[in-house]
């Protein structure tokens, strides 16, 4: 329709554009006319020197320079014409005659094309309108074909494993896959089976499409990177038709890759009751199963996919023979995020004195993505100054900025708010500090950041993957320890704690049904959590015990959160006087760093 409007307006503008130029050009050429009276008059007063004769037409040119046009009968002459006027012919001798033949440029201009062009712009109207159809009929036929290119011909997107920092184990994973696809025979001699498909897992960010091109750029084979969302449309059956196009434009081109990422798009659980037997995510489903079980021993393809949430695939998607290869690709260790920084610093100009190592000690949990995203963070804030080199100003700031997002400086706040917040902050910086299984403090700030209206910056030491109920309650009263603060010093407290109470009672919850650390209810787990995905993504717990059993967990979660609220009052009253030297300093400074607050409360590791 937008294509059918839009030839419709070439068209008038087309017309509207003709009819003026042909407006313009007999303007141009307009001259007076007369009657054969007044012409024949200025004959006998010999006021016309040039007469040029053109079929029905006297064209004439007075002595004082006017043209005026005469019209005269097709088949009468001139000189029949001076005849029956009885013109003396010693006038008209006088005259200089000239016969012009109409058949030229003029002649077109002004006699056929006024009535040939409007068929020619009609004809022209109908062509475009043709091939737009044949257009549509094309692209109708060609609806269920796969549009994928091969990856690996721009250089820009060729990688291998040396562009891909940490993630050793996946790595070594995947090298068997790009020997089987430089050297098939070896394996096929001994009797080997090539996989047919490798699931890659791991959490947003982690580096798995990377990874996926580094295999194709290692066994220099086509990669083709599709996303399972392409292969869903609004007609039935268009995304089973996309399959069996990219499979056989694989197979055409083996040995290869075929990447298929975020494959829960396509390869969710089936039989969820939505759809029916219709439903066309279902049946992209069915024939990505049959196009891997066609697979040949020959045919040197593999299927590589990549996705966040393996539990919600279908188990016929898992079983051996498809995607029978898992590799887990996790967020970096510390070493592996020191890599990745590396490797991502080498187009940004870092001053002398950076050292990468601290960097990767300030940011545990981040992914690969995240580490990028930092660096590139840093280098806008380091162009914001007008500097030529990156210093670690910026990249820690572009720390706290990924974390927590920008710093709110504009933020107007009363002193009385400022002093509620630095007694807050203080807090938990007080009892982080001084209780023995919590992260280190490394930066206070009453400065507003995100939706934080101050904040406590606590890195870890070391890369810890198990904890304790000890941490965990500790971790706890760190939590409560704005909160308790606030009671202690002002009497009662504010809505600022809103955040840090529902964390802390998600933790105690969650000490309780997921890790069995209770005392009083055992070690068992209570609620089984399954994702509803009719409206939405929604986390639903179907509850597995009784209403009995949901008041003990009621009464133990208040039993941990009156713990760590005992642990972190002690903290508070033992060690008052640090606290108040914190709170001047945050309310002359804003800011609080690591070094400085070391001066104060001395280096981790006091017990109480």
């Amino acid at each position: 329709m937008n294509n059918l409007l839009k030839n419709i307006l070439l068209f008038l503008l087309a017309i509207f554009v003709v009819t003026a130029l042909f407006s313009t050009y007999n303007e141009k050429n307009k001259t007076k006319e007369v009657g054969i009276e007044a012409f024949i008059n200025q004959v006998n007063n010999e006021e016309i020197s040039e007469v040029i004769i053109a079929d029905n037409e006297l064209r004439t040119t007075l002595k004082n320079g006017e043209k005026e046009v005469v019209k005269k009968e097709a088949n009468e002459s001139l000189s029949t014409l001076f005849k029956n006027f009885n013109v003396d012919p010693n006038k008209s001798v006088k005259i200089n005659l000239k016969v012009k033949d109409e058949s030229g440029w003029n002649f077109w201009l002004g006699s056929i094309l006024p009535f040939v062009l409007p068929f020619i712009l009609i004809a022209i109207f109908i062509f475009y309108m043709m091939r737009g159809i044949q257009g549509v009929n094309s692209k109708a036929i060609n609806f269920g074909q796969m549009d994928t290119k091969d990856a690996t011909k721009s250089k820009k997107l060729k990688v291998s494993f040396k562009d891909v920092a940490g993630a050793k184990e996946a790595k070594e994973e995947l090298k068997e896959i790009v020997e089987f696809l430089k050297y098939p025979k070896k394996f096929l001699e001994v009797g080997a089976r090539i996989p047919k498909g490798v699931l890659l897992l791991g959490g947003p960010g982690t580096g798995k499409t990377l990874m996926a091109r580094a295999v194709a750029g290692e066994a220099d084979v086509p990669f083709f990177s599709i996303s399972g969302s392409e292969f869903v449309e609004m007609f039935v059956g268009v995304g089973a038709s996309r399959v069996r196009s990219l499979f056989q434009k694989a197979k055409k081109s083996s040995p290869c890759i075929i990447f298929i990422d975020e494959i829960d798009a396509v390869g969710r659980r089936r039989g969820a009751g939505l759809g029916g037997s219709h439903d066309e995510r279902e049946q992209t489903l069915n024939q990505i199963l049959v196009e891997m079980d066609g697979f040949e021993p020959t045919d040197n393809v593999i299927v590589i996919a990549a996705t966040n949430r393996p539990d919600v695939l279908d188990p016929a998607l898992l079983r051996p023979g498809r995607f029978d290869r898992q590799v887990v690709i996790d967020n970096p260790d510390l070493k592996d995020r020191e890599e990745i920084l590396k490797v991502h610093a080498r187009q940004k100009p870092l001053a002398k004195n950076v050292k990468l190592h601290l960097l990767a000690e300030r940011t545990p949990g981040f992914s690969g993505a995240d580490l990028a995203n930092l660096l590139n963070e840093a280098a806008i804030l380091a162009a914001r100054q007008n500097k030529k080199i990156i210093d670690h100003e910026e990249l820690f700031e572009a720390i706290e900025k990924v974390m927590m997002g920008p710093e709110r400086k504009s933020r107007v706040i009363t002193e009385k708010e400022k002093k509620i917040t630095a007694y807050h902050e203080a807090g938990h910086a007080l009892v982080a500090h001084f209780l023995p299984n919590t992260d280190q403090v490394h930066k206070v700030s009453i400065i507003a950041r995100g939706q934080a209206g101050g904040y406590t910056l606590k890195l870890p030491s070391e890369d810890k993957h198990m904890h304790s109920k000890t941490e965990f309650i500790e971790e706890i009263s760190v939590l409560l320890a704005g909160h308790v603060t606030e009671r202690e010093v002002f009497g009662e407290v504010t809505t600022g704690a809103t955040s840090d109470l529902r964390r802390a009672t998600s933790l105690a919850r969650s000490l309780i049904t997921d890790f069995g650390m209770s005392d009083t209810l055992g070690s068992r787990t209570y609620g089984a959590k399954e994702e509803m995905i009719f409206l939405g993504r929604e986390i639903h717990e179907q509850r597995d015990y009784s209403e009995k059993v949901a008041e003990k967990i009621d009464e133990e979660i208040s039993h941990f959160i009156e713990q760590a609220t005992e642990k972190a009052q002690q903290v508070i009253d033992t060690k008052r006087e640090y606290l108040e030297k914190i709170v001047s300093y945050l309310l002359k400074n804003e800011t609080l760093e690591k070094a400085e607050f070391e001066k104060i409360v001395g280096k981790k590791g006091k017990q109480l």
